[in-house]
């Protein structure tokens, strides 16, 4: 019997402490709500960011037709003025011998205008002997007598007829001038689009995208390549507006690029503008000369959050939702005993069991702390 009872007492002692132990873990995890709050802030703010080129363009088609040439794949490097992409040029060749045979031709049409122009200044048709009708005498009779009667009884203007040959010849030495002038510009056209077939390197770079392959065809602005500067490296990052009075051109800030380690990054440039819908400014950084990063990685800046009267939103690590790959809280509308599913940007934790918000809450608004793992809007405690 004695046996048996002291199993009984020790079955009656487990009972106790597991009902005890569910009980205080019911009662320290029950869900509550809970008020986001703002506190001053002595930590840094962990962003993500992005490893991109110092500089970076879009290589786009300038005239229509078929590549017929691509210089390399992805990754392959080139230095300032190699060729990288060409499109097919003969129609454009054959268009340009044409425009040459319209030159050599306006050339001749010009030497003969000017030629034309000077006999009318040496030689006027107007006092030629062989242009008179004679009346049947002999050409110096017509020289001294017919034509001076003729001007005298208001029949001609001998003057006049000599002015209007001139400006009839001058006309002619413009005209062939312009004709000349007009098709010197339509080569020059013509050669600018045939340089225009060739995308060469603009500066020191690797490919770091392709859009095309040999025999597409392509028009005008069709992007081709992207071409970057690998040299320098910077990272791009989408910084909070309420951290941004924090950072100053030329100052340092820690950094994690993956599994490479911690460096230090130079602030480059601030964007002057913040992005209204999601109140983040676009901040660059520098990299140190010889990081080993890739355009396109992932890095981890750690930005000061410091400052005289600085302060940031915080809540309990316990209002995030487990069970979810994004940070996530319940907002709470205790109007309607109900709630609604938010993504938040936390930061780092702040202590006594509470972390940063970095955006995604307000200052006053009430949120479900301990919500049970995957909850989802609608969920309310007691509901």
């Amino acid at each position: 019997m004695s046996e048996k009872y002291k199993h009984l007492k020790m079955l009656v002692v487990s009972l106790c402490l597991s009902s005890f132990f569910l009980f205080s873990v019911s009662f320290v995890y029950a869900a509550e709500i809970v008020t986001v709050t703002k506190s001053a802030s002595g930590t840094q703010t962990v962003l993500g960011s992005t490893v991109v080129p110092f500089k970076e363009v879009t290589v786009t088609a300038q005239v229509p037709g078929k590549v017929i040439f691509l210089s390399g794949d992805v990754g392959s490097k080139f230095n300032k003025g190699d060729v990288l992409v060409k499109i097919d040029d003969s129609q454009l060749l054959a268009k340009r011998n044409t425009l040459w045979a319209q030159i050599t031709s306006a050339q001749a049409a010009l030497k003969n205008s000017k030629a034309q122009y000077q006999r009318e200044l040496v030689s006027p048709r107007s006092k030629s002997i062989t242009g008179m009708p004679g009346m049947g005498l002999p050409s110096m009779m017509d020289i001294y007598f017919t034509r001076p009667f003729y001007d005298m009884m208001g029949d001609q203007d001998t003057d006049y007829n000599r002015y209007s040959d001139l400006v009839n010849s001058a006309t002619g030495v413009s005209q062939a001038e312009s004709q000349l002038m007009m098709a010197w510009s339509q080569l020059n056209e013509l050669n600018i689009k045939i340089k225009d077939t060739v995308s060469v390197a603009p500066f020191e770079g690797i490919i770091m995208a392709k859009m095309i392959e040999v025999g597409d065809a392509v028009q005008p602005g069709q992007p081709m390549l992207k071409y970057g500067f690998v040299k320098y490296l910077r990272l791009k990052a989408d910084v909070p507006s309420v951290l941004v009075p924090s950072l100053k051109k030329g100052m340092s800030v820690p950094v994690r690029i993956g599994n490479i380690g911690q460096t230090m990054a130079k602030v480059s440039q601030i964007y002057p503008v913040a992005d209204p819908s999601r109140h983040t400014v676009v901040v660059k950084f520098d990299l140190p000369v010889g990081v080993l990063a890739s355009p396109g990685m992932y890095a981890e800046l750690y930005l000061p959050d410091t400052g005289s009267g600085n302060t940031v939103l915080t809540i309990p690590k316990t209002a995030l939702i487990e069970g979810r790959s994004l940070p996530t809280v319940l907002v709470a509308d205790e109007a309607n005993k109900t709630t609604s599913l938010r993504l938040v940007r936390i930061g780092s934790e702040q202590g006594n069991g509470r972390v940063a918000v970095v955006s995604g809450l307000k200052e006053g608004e009430r949120i479900i702390n301990n919500p049970p793992t995957g909850a989802s809007s609608g969920w309310y405690p007691d509901s």
